[in-house]
């Protein structure tokens, strides 16, 4: 009987450290298990653009970092990458659609050679101040066109501003339409404003803008089209001695990232993305208006000449462009932005 209890017993200790182990087993691979998890959540994102730190997109994309990390809790972290470091605007858009860079920020008429539509907001005159610019960006309108990046691995998070688009020249003030003649002209590879600056009779050529000062420099163009903040945060005044307040075409900046990324992150961290996408929108759009009405003196103080040619004179120049595209717009968006700009 004694021993009978004693084999019991000894049966009964087996069995509690059986347990005992599978507990421990059960634990240590939870805790690898969830370790594992935590660090497959972690993510970081690369946000390159073509301007530099100082201008307001490499300001608001600063906000835009610390938004994500802040309510990431650290998991989400943004690198930001300006200057061209990752490449000139086409190349920037062409990696985030090949999965080589994470986001970019650049202007709606860039992403046009891919998505055409997203080149609607760039036709000439159709804004007359800020804020019927931004009403539009928001509108459903632009929602329904960012839809066709997606299949180009895009999706836009937010609208940055980059301002009125004005035109600079090395020789000669430009005071009206007939002083664009000839003009050996900088433009973005963008379809619209190289359109518009055709019709005013005016020679444009796409080059990256992160070489476009030393093109200057070199004479390899004797004019260039930025809007105010860019001339001057970029010192193109150094390059160029007259500045003509054009302001021939608004330039939206989508803020985008790869789709790929997209789908990959859980809904809760899309919205943080969001969420902080809005606010450096609204920081952004509210430096360029600032600094759109106070750079013109400072751009005369570093000595270049201001003229403000009658826009309407260039407006019924150019008013053709937006019938030029009907064809590949369709005449639904073309009725809606006659509407737009009325």
């Amino acid at each position: 009987m004694a021993k009978k209890l004693l084999v019991c017993a000894m049966c009964l200790v087996a069995v509690l450290s059986l347990n005992a182990c599978k507990k421990q087993q059960k634990a240590a691979s939870g805790a690898e298990s969830q370790e594992a998890s935590q660090e497959i959540e972690k993510v970081t994102i690369a946000l390159g653009f073509s301007t530099n730190a100082e201008d307001p997109r490499g300001v608001a994309s600063q906000l835009f970092k610390e938004e994500v990390e802040q309510n990431s809790n650290g998991r989400i972290s943004i690198s930001i990458h300006p200057n061209g470091e990752l490449g000139s605007d086409a190349e920037l858009i062409e990696g985030v659609i090949n999965d080589r860079v994470d986001m970019t920020v650049s202007s709606a008429g860039n992403f046009a050679v891919y998505a055409t539509k997203l080149g609607v907001s760039a036709m000439p005159f159709l804004f007359s101040d800020f804020e019927s610019a931004w009403k539009f960006m928001d509108s459903d309108i632009i929602k329904e066109v960012n839809k066709t990046l997606e299949p180009f691995n895009i999706v836009v998070l937010s609208h940055y501003d980059n301002g009125f688009r004005c035109v600079t020249t090395t020789n000669r003030p430009v005071k009206s339409v007939a002083d664009m003649k000839g003009l050996n002209i900088r433009t973005p590879p963008n379809q619209i404003v190289m359109e518009t600056m055709s019709t005013l009779g005016a020679n444009p050529k796409p080059y990256a803008f992160n070489e476009l000062k030393a093109a200057l420099r070199d004479g390899l163009f004797d004019s260039q089209e930025n809007p105010i903040p860019v001339i001057y945060n970029s010192k193109l005044y150094e390059e160029q001695k007259y500045l003509a307040i054009t302001n021939h075409s608004y330039d939206a900046m989508p803020l985008v990232i790869r789709k790929s990324l997209w789908d990959a992150l859980r809904e809760g961290d899309r919205q943080i993305l969001i969420d902080a996408a809005i606010k450096a929108q609204d920081l952004n759009r509210q430096l360029v208006k600032n600094q759109t009405e106070s750079f013109v003196s400072r751009l005369r103080n570093a000595g270049m000449t201001i003229t403000n040619p009658n826009l309407k004179e260039f407006a019924a120049a150019t008013a053709g462009v937006l019938d030029t595209f009907a064809t590949v717009y369709g005449e639904d968006l073309i009725a809606k932005m006659k509407a737009a700009k009325n």
